[in-house]
C-alpha cells in the first residue's frame, strides 16, 4: 500500500497538503490566494493533496481540481472522502454552520450507502476535473451512526473492486472501532486526524500497531495539533483541538519547544518528524492557506532532526518509548529514517 505514495516522495518522505483551509474554514480565502497556495506547493514538490466534500461545501475539491487538472495525472496522488452528501438547503442561512465561511445555501446529508458513495464520488469528480482519484475515504463514519464505518468501507471495496479507485479506508478524528477495521483486512489506508502527535499519541497502540502488522498505511493529520504546535514558541490562546489551548496544555508543549530547542530543532520541524518515526505512516498532510505557509511547512519538514531529540522527549515523558524505533533513541542516532545527521539524503 505504501507504494501508493511513490509518486509523492520528497527525500524526506511525504508531506501532503490538506484541504481543509482551501475550503475556507474558519477564516475566508479568495480564489487568487488558493491558486497561488497550491502552485506555490508543487513548486515546491508536494505532491500528496487530499480534500472532501465537507471542506467548505465542496469548495475545497472545486479549488484544488482547478490546479491539478492541468497537471499531469501520473505524478501526484489525490484522496477524498464520502459519507456526505452536499444537497440544497430547505431553509438557506446566509454561512455555513459547520465552521467554514461560505454561503449556506447547501447542507451535508449522511450517506455511506452504495448508492451514496458512488454519488459522491461521481460528484467529487465533477468537482475536481478529474477523472478518477486514489484514494477514497469514509469520513466521519463514528459521527454518523453505529456501523456507518463497516457500511461505508463495504461500499467503497465495490469502488475498488471495480477499479474506480485505487484505495480505500477510513478518515477520522477518533482511534474507537479501527483496530477491528484493520485486523479484519477491510482497508488500505487510515488517515487519523489530531490523534498522533507529540501533544497526543493515544492512537499508537489501537490504531498504529495493528496497522503495521496488517501492512495498512497511516497518514497523520492535525500534526501541529490545530495550531500549537505550528510555532518556534506556543503561544497563549493558539488552538488546541480547534479550541483555544488551556494554560496545562500550552505549558506543556512548551515544555516540548524547549527540548527542541536545547537540540537547535523549531517546534514545527518536530512536530512533522515525529509521526513519521512509526513504520506505519506514510504521509503527514497539514492544511496550507498561504504561499509563505507551504514555503514554511517545506522547510521545517526537510530539516535535520537528530535522533538525541527523541531520546529526550522520551526521558521526560513526553512521547512513550514504543513511538522511537530503537535504533533511534540512541542520542547519537539519526533523526528519522534516511535522515542522518548531516546532509539530507532520499528514503
Amino acid at each position: 500500500m505504501r507504494a501508493l505514495f511513490d509518486r509523492a516522495q520528497t527525500p524526506y518522505g511525504v508531506l501532503g497538503l490538506g484541504g481543509s483551509p482551501l475550503g475556507n474554514f474558519a477564516a475566508a480565502m479568495d480564489g487568487e490566494q488558493a491558486d497561488r497556495t497550491l502552485r506555490r506547493a508543487w513548486d515546491r514538490g508536494i505532491r500528496y493533496f487530499d480534500t472532501a466534500p465537507h471542506y467548505g461545501l465542496g469548495l475545497s475539491e472545486r479549488r484544488i481540481g482547478a490546479v491539478l487538472r492541468d497537471l499531469p495525472r501520473d505524478e501526484f496522488v489525490i484522496s477524498t472522502k464520502v459519507g456526505r452528501l452536499i444537497v440544497p438547503r430547505d431553509r438557506p442561512l446566509e454561512l455555513d454552520d459547520q465552521g467554514f465561511v461560505v454561503p449556506g445555501d447547501r447542507e451535508r446529508q449522511w450517506d455511506f450507502t452504495a448508492a451514496g458513495v458512488e454519488r459522491s464520488l461521481r460528484e467529487s469528480l465533477d468537482r475536481l476535473g478529474l477523472d478518477s482519484v486514489d484514494i477514497l475515504f469514509a469520513h466521519d463514519p463514528d459521527q454518523a451512526w453505529d456501523g456507518a464505518a463497516r457500511q461505508g468501507v463495504a461500499s467503497l471495496a465495490r469502488l475498488r473492486s471495480a477499479g474506480l479507485v485505487s484505495a480505500i479506508g477510513i478518515g477520522t478524528n477518533t482511534t474507537a472501532g479501527l483496530a477491528a477495521v484493520i485486523g479484519d483486512g477491510l482497508v488500505d489506508v487510515i488517515m487519523l486526524a489530531n490523534r498522533y502527535s507529540l501533544l497526543d499519541q493515544q492512537a499508537l497502540d489501537p490504531v498504529l500497531e495493528p496497522a503495521r502488522a496488517n501492512g495498512v498505511a497511516v497518514v497523520a493529520a492535525g500534526v501541529f495539533a490545530t495550531g500549537l504546535l505550528s510555532t518556534a514558541r506556543p503561544r497563549a490562546g493558539a488552538t488546541y483541538e480547534y479550541r483555544p489551548a488551556d494554560a496545562a496544555v500550552v505549558r506543556r508543549a512548551g515544555l516540548i519547544a524547549g527540548i527542541c530547542a536545547d537540540h537547535g530543532v523549531d517546534l514545527p520541524a518536530a512536530a512533522l518528524a515525529f509521526p513519521l518515526l512509526h513504520p506505519a505512516v506514510a504521509a503527514v498532510a497539514v492544511g496550507m492557506r498561504s504561499p509563505q505557509e507551504v514555503d514554511e511547512d517545506c522547510r521545517h519538514f526537510a530539516a535535520r532532526v537528530p535522533g538525541g531529540l527523541w531520546a529526550d522527549l522520551v526521558a521526560a515523558g513526553v512521547i512513550p518509548p514504543g513511538s522511537v524505533p530503537g535504533r533511534l533513541s540512541d542520542a547519537d542516532g539519526p533523526g528519522r529514517p534516511g535522515h542522518p545527521a548531516g546532509p539530507a539524503t532520499p528514503r
